[in-house]
């Protein structure tokens, strides 16, 4: 049996062809822009992927929240301007004569992790996004949680600090510290602080002189040891131990996966993140969990479209 995943992130869309076994047979990457070009790209390269492979059962796409799970509608997710009330599954299903259907990006990699990855033999875990925003999807009591208004695990807007930078729309957000976006801003909020003292900083010129600072060049920076960056990334992580305090003691969570950044940059994070969490959790849920980086890599987001398509049809 042959799907399609289409996962729809902040600066790129994935657009596969996968199985329940599980694999990825087919994939094609480009930049995410306005959604009438965007979904122009989707349309064309699904068209290939049906005339390839013809026993397509169903689509499932995987996208950032606020969206509407029911209506198949992406509602207006913060790291996608523009993207305002899109009814997605419809403008697919129309096209293509599939079912296709919609979820939060957080809990569609959290079901690919329940069902084929770390999160196997738990029924109380979650996933955390850790790309160009950041977002939490929940599997509780073995089944995936979405709240109210399907916007259960919007972590990423809570307030850790009253102070930092800010993302989700909110200074010193859970997202303005452990994300994508959030790390470049926080290195530009420190670099500000301490004036750009080079002697402050200790961080090579050639960095400094970028004025379009990346995630991915403090990455490059703090393998080469660069102290100005690896400072960077022990603040984030201190953060991340924080924001992770609190869902261990309030869901007594046993796993907690973490993709993105984290996972590729896990250990300049894990242990004084794990400092944070031995001081400030209850002992009892401390010990109780394990976190762990995601084992899908950076193709986590498109083994959770294919998981949605899978499990609906299912």
């Amino acid at each position: 049996m042959h799907v399609i995943g289409v996962d729809i992130g902040g600066t790129k869309i994935g657009v596969s062809v996968g199985t329940n076994t599980p694999s990825i047979l087919d994939k094609e990457i480009f930049e995410t822009t306005d959604p009438e070009t965007s979904i122009e790209k989707i349309i064309h390269i699904i068209d290939k992927y049906i005339e390839k492979y013809h026993n397509i059962k169903a689509i499932g796409i995987s996208c950032g929240g606020p969206l509407s799970v029911e209506n198949g509608t992406i509602l207006s997710p913060p790291n996608l301007l523009g993207w305002d009330n899109i009814n997605i599954c419809s403008i697919l299903s129309r096209h293509t004569n599939l079912d296709v259907f919609l979820e939060n990006d957080a809990n569609a990699c959290a079901l690919a992790e329940f069902l084929w990855g770390e999160g196997r033999g738990s029924k109380h875990m979650c996933f955390i996004t850790f790309g160009t925003g950041l977002g939490a999807g929940f599997i509780l009591n073995g089944e995936p949680y979405r709240g109210a208004s399907d916007m259960a695990g919007e972590i990423g807007h809570i307030r850790l600090s009253k102070y930092g930078p800010t993302a989700y729309g909110k200074q010193g957000s859970f997202e303005a510290f452990c994300s994508g976006a959030g790390i470049t801003r926080l290195a530009s909020s420190l670099m500000e602080k301490y004036n750009n003292r080079a002697d402050v900083l200790k961080f090579s010129s050639k960095y400094l002189q970028d004025k379009k600072m990346t995630t991915k060049m403090l990455a490059e920076a703090a393998l080469d040891n660069d102290e100005f960056s690896l400072s960077v990334f022990n603040y984030s992580a201190n953060y991340l131990g924080r924001g992770l305090a609190l869902l261990i003691d309030i869901l007594n969570l046993e796993k907690i996966i973490i993709g993105g950044v984290y996972s590729k940059m896990e250990k300049y994070f894990y242990e004084p993140m794990m400092e944070v969490l031995q001081n400030e959790c209850l002992s009892y849920s401390v010990n109780s969990v394990r976190v762990l980086k995601s084992s899908f890599g950076d193709d986590i987001g498109d083994y959770g479209a294919i998981g949605i398509a899978l499990k609906n049809l299912i």
